[in-house]
């Protein structure tokens, strides 16, 4: 019996694929729980064409990263901040603040927080290079300095 997947199985395939499965299992089994549909001529067509889609989105997306990353190439901000004699400061800069701060660049689409990846705060002066993800394929360290308020 011949099904298509709705959802990645370890042991049988990926989503949208066709599969070979013995009758009962297809069934009494895949079908009932959604796993699967019947692999008529009609739903192979319409899986082929939804990957055609997929493959299509999936090449705009990355291209729209690409296009979004060359706009922030050798950007570096600066912050200030008051801090102690140490060098700590009292407060800490936050992937939202980078965000902010690139929105107020005046791109042409927004940096959402999330993109911005800090394992932590800054919380001391210095120069750090900050990550900002545009896509899973897509990446772009953005120069942040951090200075003494006066």
């Amino acid at each position: 019996m011949k099904v298509i997947l709705n959802e990645d199985m370890s042991n049988l395939g990926a989503a949208g694929d066709v599969v070979d499965v013995k009758a009962g299992f297809g069934r009494n089994y895949l079908i009932p729980q959604g796993l699967a549909y019947m692999a008529s001529a009609a739903n192979v067509k319409r899986v082929e064409e939804e990957k055609k889609r997929d493959e299509e989105r999936t090449r705009h997306d990355y291209l729209e990263a690409r296009r979004r990353a060359s706009q922030l190439e050798g950007v570096s901000l600066t912050f200030r901040a008051r801090a102690s004699e140490e060098g700590k400061l009292f407060g800490s800069v936050t992937n939202a603040d980078v965000a902010d701060r690139l929105n107020e660049m005046g791109l042409d689409f927004e940096v959402d927080r999330r993109w911005v990846h800090l394992e932590e705060p800054l919380k001391t002066l210095g120069d750090f290079r900050v990550s900002v993800q545009f896509g899973t394929d897509v990446s772009l360290e953005v120069g942040v300095r951090v200075e003494r308020a006066e």
